[in-house]
């Protein structure tokens, strides 16, 4: 695996040595993209994303590729594959893991190979997308068959479907949950982000209210009055600022979508993660590229649970950068697994900070 060494400058890069752990080209897939990454109970981190077989967009043969590591992320194994349908495009992952049994969920969508997205959105195929649950019961060494989902997790009329990318939360009561999003109405213009939730360890999966309208890829937080905060991009060529919307029924009904004009969006997908609390105060962390074109891969401090973003930044890349996911690691690092465009292809980078040094 090659390392970047990355140089401190000023407020420049953090000093830290960026990994480069799914090289497009190698491992046997001409592309990667869409990083997620948890933590599991035990303490090892999984890292997934999209082995793109066909070497294009999200279309043709697409797999769910892993890795995994056991010392806060300093070595990883080889990519094993996790999910994969033959020609079939398998994608739009999100993860979580279950505090209390230790299982790791993977929620995904498969869509028909040989469409593209674009046909897929305005229902111009014979088959839309379909959803599907995954899990391991042993740090992401093995993993069970897929388990379509579809009837209950989706509605007549939706055409394309999204499973975060990203990650998955669980809530105070135990309910797994899985921030989605979809596209309905004519043509599939109408984005609307949703929820996926399981209440009996993932065996039966509930399809939650519509959450906002003209949004998409969604992450999701859970405040400590139990109300839900969902940080979505907005769609539909609006403005660059990220689309926010409320629950206080766990998922199954959302207030009215606001937009916070302090969060700048790329039109692209951004990440979340809760730390513990530091001097009596939540800590919170919103990663996102802050500059046009998605570049400048930057970290967000929030001390008020998401309502405002202003406790401190720090700029993780400098340039092209673009999906993210973190996870708190063992030895109380944050760890991030990002993509970027870099030699004229997609590579998916590992990086760590301290949460000391946002400021």
């Amino acid at each position: 695996m090659a390392l970047l060494g990355i140089l401190l400058v000023g407020n420049g890069w953090a000093e830290e040595t960026h990994l480069l752990l799914f090289e497009s080209g190698k491992e046997g897939y001409p592309r990667y993209r869409i990083p997620s990454l948890v933590a599991t109970k035990r303490g090892a981190l999984l890292s997934v994303c999209q082995g793109r077989a066909d070497g294009g967009g999200l279309t043709g043969n697409v797999d769910l590729v892993c890795k995994r590591s056991f010392d806060n992320g300093k070595t990883w194994s080889n990519l094993t594959r996790v999910a994969n349908f033959g020609k079939d495009t398998v994608g739009a992952q999100s993860m979580l893991v279950d505090g209390q049994t230790g299982v790791v969920w993977i929620a995904h969508t498969v869509n028909p190979g040989r469409e593209k997205e674009a046909a897929i959105t305005r229902g111009e195929t014979k088959q839309s997308t379909r959803v599907f649950v995954i899990h391991s019961r042993d740090e992401g060494k093995t993993w069970s068959p897929s388990r379509e989902i579809t009837k209950a997790a989706k509605r007549p009329g939706w055409t394309w479907y999204g499973c975060g990318p990203g990650v998955g939360i669980q809530l105070k009561s135990g309910r797994l949950f899985f921030p989605c999003y979809h596209a309905e109405g004519e043509k599939g213009q109408t984005y609307r982000s949703h929820a996926i939730f399981s209440d009996d360890d993932g065996k039966t999966w509930i399809l939650g209210g519509n959450a906002g309208l003209l949004n998409g890829e969604p992450q999701a937080l859970q405040r400590t009055d139990g109300s839900l905060y969902l940080s979505a991009r907005t769609a539909g060529g609006g403005p660059h600022v990220r689309s926010i919307v409320e629950s206080r029924d766990d998922g199954k009904t959302w207030g009215r979508k606001r937009l916070d004009s302090s969060l700048f969006d790329s039109h692209c997908q951004a990440s979340l993660l809760k730390l513990p609390p530091s001097d009596g105060k939540p800590r919170w962390l919103y990663c996102h590229p802050a500059g046009p074109k998605r570049h400048n891969l930057t970290v967000r401090l929030s001390r008020d649970e998401g309502r405002t973003w202003n406790a401190g930044t720090l700029l993780l890349r400098k340039g092209d950068s673009q999906y993210s996911s973190m996870a708190l690691l063992p030895n109380g690092r944050v760890g991030v697994f990002y993509d970027c465009w870099e030699n004229q292809n997609y590579q998916l980078y590992f990086t760590t900070f301290s949460p000391s040094e946002i400021r």
